[in-house]
């Protein structure tokens, strides 16, 4: 039997009395107070996750860029120092590798984040594809990452630095932070669709920063709490972003995914590129589409989608959306039936029951 892995924050976990599950190869919390109110506290205030689980790689060398290029769907070659992009990587046959974000010192030097789940799987694939100039490192057990997401999340890392990270743009980074006396990488992104930032740190240094986070959040009145991996799901899931394992596999393309804005035809050669390519020239067999539940139930998944008679898809993830107050799901439909409007049941547990497709994101936070 394999022993779980645990995050530098595992005794923290244990110490706020979080349910601690399985989840890939991780013993996480899944939730504290409870999904519901930590998914409402981080929309309206703040939330605070442990996602040291992810994996963390280092590409270096004058050929990075190039080999980057290679391996990704998404061209790189016009960032800026300090950004962070989004990007699938894909096998030969179209599927989907990973999706990961990728953070560009300059030219010859990133640092890769993959899902926790995949972080061998990833390191061996990158690894078989390296060429001489290009060096990869695993740095996954030298760094700790926290994410702090929602409207307040600014004011407490403001009240912990001098850095002035309310010029620091979305999707951008800053190599060198000083929270709290601690040394950190942070970047104004995350996986709620919140304004929010995710914290690097020093593993040893973990424990300390969440402290400093907690007291800041209670001294300040921010409404700061802490969140486990059922708030996360449900955030992402409100803010229709895809999830490894569901809207994305080795058999599910991103193109599949609705993820073609991540995909450059113009760039160049890619991995997957022939593959896509052709995919996108003769059609999609099933598209991702957005599905609320018009009658009472929740959508999970792996429940069939059918319009009358027909069987037209399947979903691929859904819960009970706090924030909506009503059920929601994604689920992958047959091209022609996933225009916004369009009437489909659903079958729960032998029983029908009404739904219909919607427009993604279910969930979009307010400009402030």
């Amino acid at each position: 039997m394999v022993e779980l892995q645990r995050t530098p924050l595992y005794q923290k976990h244990l110490a706020l009395k979080g349910d601690l599950v399985e989840y890939g190869g991780w013993l996480m919390p899944v939730q504290y107070e409870g999904i519901i109110t930590e998914v409402r506290q981080t929309r309206r205030k703040a939330g605070l996750f442990d996602t040291s689980h992810m994996g963390e790689f280092l590409v270096e060398g004058p050929g990075a860029a190039e080999f980057l290029q290679e391996i990704l769907t998404n061209d790189l070659s016009n960032l800026d120092d300090g950004r962070v992009i989004y990007s699938p990587a894909c096998y030969p046959h179209g599927g989907t590798v990973d999706d990961l974000l990728i953070y560009f010192y300059h030219a010859e030097k990133y640092l890769l984040v993959v899902n926790a789940a995949n972080t061998a799987k990833d390191y061996a694939w990158f690894s078989e594809k390296l060429r001489p100039g290009v060096s990869l490192s695993d740095l996954s057990a030298e760094m700790a990452l926290i994410a702090i997401q929602g409207p307040n999340s600014l004011a407490a890392l403001l009240a912990l630095t001098r850095a002035p990270l309310e010029q620091l743009p979305y999707y951008h980074f800053i190599p060198e932070v000083e929270l709290a006396g601690i040394k950190c990488l942070v970047s104004r992104t995350g996986y709620t669709g919140e304004d929010g930032f995710e914290i690097f740190c020093d593993p040893d240094s973990a424990v300390q920063l969440w402290d400093e986070l907690q007291e800041v959040g209670q001294v300040r009145a921010l409404g700061l709490t802490p969140a486990g991996l059922g708030a996360r799901d449900v955030l992402r899931l409100e803010a229709s972003l895809p999830l490894y394992g569901h809207e994305l596999s080795e058999e599910i393309t991103p193109l599949e995914a609705g993820l073609s804005r991540f995909v450059s035809f113009k760039k160049g050669a890619f991995t997957g590129r022939e593959a896509l390519l052709q995919q996108r020239e003769e059609g999609l067999t099933r598209q991702l589409a957005g599905l609320i539940l018009l009658d009472r139930g929740v959508l999970r998944e792996g429940y069939p989608v059918f319009d009358g008679e027909t069987k037209i898809g399947e979903v691929s993830s859904g819960t009970y959306s706090p924030t909506l107050n009503q059920s929601i799901g994604m689920a992958f439909i047959l091209p022609g039936k996933t225009v916004p409007g369009t009437r489909v049941e659903v079958v729960i547990r032998g029983k029908t029951h009404r739904a219909q497709i919607v427009k993604t994101p279910f969930y979009r936070r307010e400009k402030r």
